[in-house]
């Protein structure tokens, strides 16, 4: 700790503060005997060296900040002496992991992470104030938890169980829908990868889909309609936990550094006369990115709540969004119109107590059944799987949903899958999952801070991806209206005239 001037003349004030420091200050907060200690401490000058040890809740950094504030307060008035600043040369973290690791674990910052089974130690050099008072070394232990705990869960494959199936239907069409669509001129890929255009036709039936989604599955149970930005800034993704899990996945946003036309010049001139993009002094005309194209709808929405207090006579909230277009960098995932780089979803979500939670569940998967069933006649499951927000926020560690028997019973996330003919047979071929139902508990309440007047606060999500659900119909019933159900003919209606190209 470097002091305003040389302690010299405090050396029995110092001596006296740092034991009264070890059984009262250090102490505080803490059980009997688990407080922070002052290990040793010297003075050279105008500098106090200490070496402190912890091993209860008082850690030893939060003891080096309250000793610095301490020194002030004891010193500052009968010396005239406080601590400039406090810097740490070596910093020693011992704790249990719950997984040894499978490989090596490398983290931002640490000089070295090492293992002896699930005992981890972590040691930092060099850390300056801002560091410690940041947070930094929690979130630190909790990312070589969790990159150790995400070892293990890629290890043994995503958990699954199946809850229910539909009856078993006939197989009416065995093609890949997307090549008999691209065939049929009904979508054009393009203009850029994992993207399609799609013509009349299959536009009429996505926008039919929608408005069942809306008047079968959301209006009854009462949810209302929000519109949300297509952009999202970079702060609200690392309250949800996407920043760090999904980094990957975005498409990135960067505005124009200033709109004056004189410094785009150079970048027109060079577009006007060689017709390609200079993509070098493009680069020079932007600012770095700040935000993405939305990922999901959800996080915006949770957003438009940060650190408001919902009224308890209106929970729960039920609220969706359908305007912005989902953009996920997928690479070499993608696949026909069903895995794409930009799709079309509607994203309800609901805040409320943890019972009315799993009243919407039961509420709205009634809703599902009655369309799958009754309106699509789709031949489908649903099964409990390892919950999106997990994966989509790298948060292995923080929920094991296969043995947490709480977990069954209310947070997770429900996916429905539909049997796809053309990929083979029922049992060996892969489903497609087209719509999911999540519980998330008060991970995203927490995050912004939502509160009621009364009551904890838990929330979910049910994204309903429009390419989704009419890949899952189409390559069950076909391209031709003739073979579809009767609850569904008749919402269609008549099909368009189309485009006739040569």
């Amino acid at each position: 700790m470097k002091l305003n001037r040389c302690a010299k003349e405090a050396m029995d004030d110092l001596e006296a503060f740092f034991i009264k420091a070890n059984s009262e200050l250090l102490a505080r907060g803490a059980p009997p005997g688990e407080g922070a200690r002052v290990v040793s401490w010297s003075l050279a000058d105008d500098v106090i060296y200490v070496e402190i040890a912890s091993e209860g809740p008082i850690r030893a950094h939060d003891a080096l900040l309250r000793v610095k504030n301490g020194i002030g307060k004891e010193l500052g008035k009968k010396h005239r002496m406080g601590v400039r600043k406090s810097s740490v040369d070596v910093y020693e973290i011992a704790f249990s992991v719950d997984y040894p690791p499978m490989e090596v674990v490398t983290i931002p910052f640490a000089a070295s992470v090492s293992f002896n089974g699930t005992e981890c130690t972590l040691r930092l050099e060099n850390v300056d104030e801002v560091f410690l008072r940041e947070n930094y070394i929690d979130r630190m232990i909790s990312l070589i938890r969790d990159k150790t705990a995400g070892q293990h869960y890629m290890g043994k494959g995503e958990y699954w169980k199946e809850i229910w199936r539909s009856p078993r239907r006939e197989t009416l069409y065995q093609n890949d829908p997307t090549e008999e669509m691209v065939e049929r001129k009904w979508i054009k890929q393009g203009p850029t990868k994992g993207k399609w255009f799609l013509r009349p036709e299959i536009t009429k039936l996505m926008r039919i889909m929608e408005r069942i989604a809306i008047e079968e599955v959301l209006a009854p149970v009462g949810f209302q309609e929000v519109i949300a930005s297509h952009v999202v800034p970079f702060d609200i993704w690392i309250k949800t936990g996407h920043m760090g899990g999904s980094p990957n996945e975005f498409y990135y946003v960067s505005e124009p550094a200033t709109r004056d036309p004189s410094a785009w010049e150079t970048f027109s001139d060079l577009v006007k006369i060689t017709r390609k993009v200079p993509y070098e002094e493009l680069g020079k005309c932007l600012s770095g990115p700040r935000a993405g194209i939305c990922y999901a709808q959800c996080p915006v929405i949770y957003w438009s709540f940060t650190n408001e207090t919902l009224a308890d006579d209106s929970l729960p909230v039920l609220l969706f969004e359908r305007t912005a277009n989902s953009g996920r960098y997928e690479s070499g995932g993608r696949h026909g119109m069903e895995r794409v780089d930009e799709f079309h979803r509607i994203e309800p979500v609901y805040i409320g107590t943890k019972e009315q939670m799993l009243e919407i569940r039961e509420n709205m998967l009634d809703r599902y059944k009655h369309v799958f069933n009754d309106i699509l006649e789709l031949e489908w499951r649903m099964a409990r799987v390892t919950p999106f927000y997990m994966q989509q926020s790298g948060g292995f560690g923080l929920d094991d949903q296969g043995s947490n028997e709480e977990a069954e019973k209310s947070k997770g996330t429900i996916d429905f899958e539909a049997y796809m003919p053309y990929r083979g047979s029922r049992e060996e071929s892969e489903w497609l999952e087209f719509q999911n139902f999540s519980i998330v508990g008060d991970k995203y309440t927490r995050a912004f801070n939502i509160k009621s007047q009364t009551k904890e606060l838990w929330s979910g999500c049910s994204g309903i991806g429009l390419e989704r659900w009419s890949t899952a119909f189409l390559a069950q019933k076909g391209l031709s209206p003739d073979g579809w159900p009767a609850g569904f003919r008749e919402r269609y209606g008549k099909m368009p005239p189309g485009l006739h190209l040569l």
